[in-house]
């Protein structure tokens, strides 16, 4: 098993830190002041002289991540939105960041933040573009069994979740308000990238989603294949979900917010007698690599393996939302590999997540179908 913890942090506990406010604020201070480094080091309780190497994208320091935050847009460090000539466009302003990071928050209900991010967004700017491209995405099966349990209410106190804290900030220092098929044309990405990575995961869990997987799994243990450094886990536990971290332990991660993890690959896990291939658990892939697995290095082997593998109903992947390659497949959305490949599954739901600059993240939730009867 794991230790929870923070790499040369000596007392860094997840489970204290999310609950003190104090180092919450102190953070956010630091955060407004665009002190990357400074908010990272006091959250986190590292070192002031920290020089942990952050191995992602590309490697890199706290120190030299804070420099090129310092640079601000220069050298196209901001351009993530770009005409059909492939040429920059200019940033969106400060109000329309501000209502796209607003769509996420535990406060609002998403579906009426999603229209007034809509309604609100004048013609041909990017919000505009924007908020097409996630309202078209969005699906909520209105006619499921399960589709009472898609409407989420908004919450006064929810669970803390300190990435999304941090993502907010990324967002107004980077200049983004969300995907669009504008962005989709950029595939660079920022060096903050890998920090985040190594400290919470490659995707911000929203209330919305981990408030959906709770109420979909309706009290039944919900397998996190491939589950990294454990935050989904960590944050759906603080939903009282049951959450049970599964990961092969060939990534390195600098935070690791479990100490439970089981250290298997997924598929073979699932396939022990015991689990019996989680029939009567909820499967969850956060990021599904797009080779490995038991399929070895085969394209969307992982994918693969754990659907053969899985005899359950109910399967949810956090994943992209566009063909920019990063998870599961090179060539398809995860909703287009089901359609094509996996017709005993049906989309319930698709909701966007929180989206790191350059980047189109999204929940989906499948369900297998019901078996046909014979006609009498």
């Amino acid at each position: 098993m794991a230790q929870k913890g923070c790499v040369k942090s000596l007392s860094f506990d997840p489970d204290v830190q999310v609950r003190d406010e104090k180092a919450r604020e102190e953070a956010l201070v630091h955060l407004q002041k665009n002190d990357f480094r400074q908010a990272i080091t006091t959250w986190f309780k590292l070192p002031l002289s920290d020089n942990y190497v952050y191995h992602a994208i590309t490697s890199t320091q706290l120190a030299q991540v804070q420099e090129v935050i310092d640079h601000g847009r220069a050298n196209g460090l901001h351009d993530w939105y770009r005409d059909e000539d492939n040429k920059p466009l200019p940033p969106p302003p400060p109000q329309d960041i501000e209502a796209y990071i607003h769509i996420f928050l535990p406060s609002t209900s998403t579906t009426a933040a999603l229209k007034g991010f809509e309604s609100n967004a004048k013609r041909d700017s990017i919000r505009r573009s924007v908020a097409g491209h996630l309202t078209s995405k969005r699906f909520l099966h209105p006619h499921h069994p399960l589709s009472p349990q898609f409407n989420v209410p908004k919450s006064k106190k929810p669970p803390p979740n300190p990435y999304l804290d941090f993502w907010s900030w990324s967002c107004r220092n980077l200049e983004w308000c969300g995907p669009c098929p504008e962005s989709e044309r950029t595939a660079q990405s920022h060096h903050v990238l890998p920090v985040f990575m190594h400290h919470f995961g490659c995707v911000v869990p929203s209330y919305e989603a981990l408030e959906l997987l709770r109420r979909v799994a309706r009290g039944r243990p919900i397998v996190d294949a491939g589950s990294g450094n454990g935050y989904w886990s960590f944050m759906l536990r603080q939903h009282g979900a049951t959450a049970v971290p599964v990961d092969s332990a060939q990534s390195t991660w600098r935070v690791t917010w479990v100490s439970d993890t089981v250290v298997s690959d997924a598929a073979r896990w699932l396939s022990r007698k015991e689990n019996a291939g989680g029939r009567d658990m909820v499967l969850l892939m956060v990021y599904p690599i797009v080779g490995g697995g038991v399929a070895g290095g085969v394209e969307g082997g992982f994918t693969r393996g754990l659907m053969a593998a899985y005899k359950g109903d109910t399967v949810a992947v956090v994943g992209t939302q566009n063909h920019n390659g990063y998870t599961g497949f090179r060539g398809m959305t995860m909703d287009e590999y089901v359609e094509k490949e996996q017709r005993d599954w049906e989309k319930v739901v698709q909701i966007p997540l929180p989206s790191f600059a350059g980047k189109d993240e999204a929940l989906y939730i499948f369900q297998r179908r019901e078996p046909k009867s014979d006609p009498a």
